[in-house]
């Protein structure tokens, strides 16, 4: 989660609320500099490389890195005849980048009729990310979307009592869970494997990743399909529970204290838009680099 998407403050779906006498605006942008050093990979190139980007949080999508157009390499982009219409942010110009014999259309966007409060973006490129091989900050490589300063997570140990059922056959019993507390999302429960009965789990295809915490891989029990999932291999950012069990709540019985836990609405992640790629394949040569081995 960050400002804007998710269940973030400044998200449609937003499960918090301002305190102010009138009501806000439903939809709030807020743009920031992101004061770090950002740059882009097409082809064999670097088309751009920039330490003066604006940050655009905009609900409904994830952060959307603006650069200036002085840091984008001169010859990249090619002005196309489409325009579209942005609610708030006016008309929008589109192009199509290219570097050596690679071109790709609809790649990159700049608002050209910006309205007197939004200057803060004037002439600034915006690449969409798929279109783009890498994202980078410094030298390392930014997978799914523009990190987000505000998106954070905390894992705490508990000795709370967390069972988890198939019917009558108890699947998973720990008094000593994790709990992992990430921006916009419900609390995640993972379980150390000795708690977990793991004949019960066959691993199945079809990973995916988050961005934050690594490649998450999937496994169903009897006929609950994906019900649960690890992260074998976690970022060490989130070393705690590398390797633990997590189960999801509305595909199977999950307790805790003696409450049936309920999955929270709006907690789904979409995969894919002009804002983000989450795609796992672009994750596995990064996984393998960054991973962390256990004694």
């Amino acid at each position: 989660m960050g400002l804007a998407w998710q269940q973030g403050p400044l998200a449609t779906g937003t499960i918090g609320h301002f305190l102010t006498p009138e009501p806000l605006s439903q939809r709030l942008l807020f743009a920031e500099p992101l004061r770090r050093r950002m740059r882009v990979r097409f082809g064999d190139r670097w088309i751009a490389d920039s330490e003066d980007i604006v940050l655009l949080h905009e609900p409904g999508r994830y952060p959307i890195a603006y650069f200036s157009r002085d840091d984008v390499e001169p010859g990249v982009l090619a002005a196309e005849a489409q325009r579209t219409e942005h609610r708030e942010l006016g008309v929008t110009a589109w192009f199509a980048v290219t570097a050596g014999e690679r071109s790709v259309r609809r790649a990159a966007w700049c608002h050209i009729a910006l309205p007197g409060h939004a200057t803060v973006l004037t002439g600034r490129i915006a690449f969409a990310w798929r279109a783009m091989d890498a994202f980078y900050e410094e030298d390392d490589r930014i997978v799914g979307h523009a990190a987000d300063p505000y998106h954070r997570i905390d894992i705490r140990s508990t000795s709370r009592h967390l069972v988890v059922r198939d019917g009558e056959r108890v699947i998973a019993e720990s008094r000593g869970p994790l709990v992992l507390y990430e921006s916009g999302f419900a609390p995640r429960w993972y379980v150390p494997r000795v708690d977990v009965d793991e004949k019960a789990l066959t691993s199945v295809d079809g990973q995916t990743f988050c961005p934050y915490k690594g490649l998450a891989s999937y496994y169903t029990i009897g006929e609950r399909v994906r019900c649960a999932w690890s992260y074998v291999d976690a970022w060490p950012e989130v070393a705690a529970v590398r390797n633990l069990i997590s189960f999801e709540p509305d595909k199977i019985d999950v307790e805790l204290d003696g409450q049936r836990l309920r999955l929270d609405p709006g907690q789904t992640v979409l995969p894919h838009g002009i804002d983000r790629g989450l795609d796992p394949d672009e994750l596995l040569p990064l996984a393998e680099q960054r991973k962390v081995h256990t004694p």
